[in-house]
């Protein structure tokens, strides 16, 4: 009897058939991912996601009849029950909407032309539970729109208070996290040990009452705690 773990399950859904029978080659070829489903639209992926509960869903922004930021916050947003993970594959020139698709749920972000051992990584980084971003995209992509993301949220806690919660080093971290950093390149910068930085990260969303990496992102730039905000 084998103690391997159960594949990943991934549902696709982007609007062209060429990209969806793409990542479908890809995935099943992985001995640890099953593709359980695709759709061309956010309309059907939601009723994909409530019929096959995939672990991943892989997601388009722009598609027809429903785009990829509802579909994700109809999947993963705060009303939902079972929530599978969210990746966004998107491009530069529709960057103005990943802000709004992390904000709907999504676990991260991906540009469309990864290459395929990025993106079968990022699969399996989100289906751990783990907030994946790109770190060039971020520069670009948070870097670009920080000033719409500063706007106050009173569900997010402030600058003062996000200080106070913190220690100087969970602060130093978090402006790292901000930077698009990985666990262990936070290590190498900080001379510290990976594991170190994740019960670091572990802190900090628990004290800020975050989610995710992701939602650390966000929330850094937002009020102006990233390196170059202040």
């Amino acid at each position: 009897m084998s103690d391997a773990p159960p594949p990943i399950r991934v549902l696709v859904c982007d609007d062209q058939a060429l990209v969806r029978t793409g990542y479908v080659t890809i995935f099943s070829a992985q001995p640890d991912m099953e593709v359980v489903g695709e759709a061309e639209n956010g309309y059907e992926a939601v009723q994909a996601a409530q019929r096959l509960r995939p672990d991943v869903v892989v997601m388009d922004i722009r598609m027809p009849l429903l785009g990829g930021i509802e579909a994700t916050r109809r999947l993963a947003g705060p009303d939902a029950e079972t929530p599978p993970k969210v990746l966004v594959v998107t491009t530069f020139n529709v960057d103005a909407y990943v802000y709004d698709a992390l904000r709907a749920g999504a676990s991260g972000f991906l540009l469309k032309d990864a290459p395929p051992a990025e993106l079968v990584n990022a699969i399996r980084t989100v289906a751990k539970g783990e907030a994946l971003l790109a770190p060039a995209v971020t520069r670009h992509l948070i870097g670009h729109f920080a000033e719409h993301l500063r706007p106050a949220d009173t569900n997010r806690p402030a600058r003062d208070d996000v200080i106070r919660a913190l220690t100087p080093r969970e602060l130093e971290v978090l402006r790292q996290i901000a930077e698009g950093l990985s666990n262990a390149e936070i290590a190498a910068r900080l001379f510290i040990t990976p594991e170190t930085v994740k019960t670091y990260v572990s802190r900090i969303l628990t004290k800020l009452g975050l989610r995710d990496r992701v939602q650390a992102v966000v929330l850094t730039h937002r009020i102006g705690l990233a390196p170059g905000g202040e």
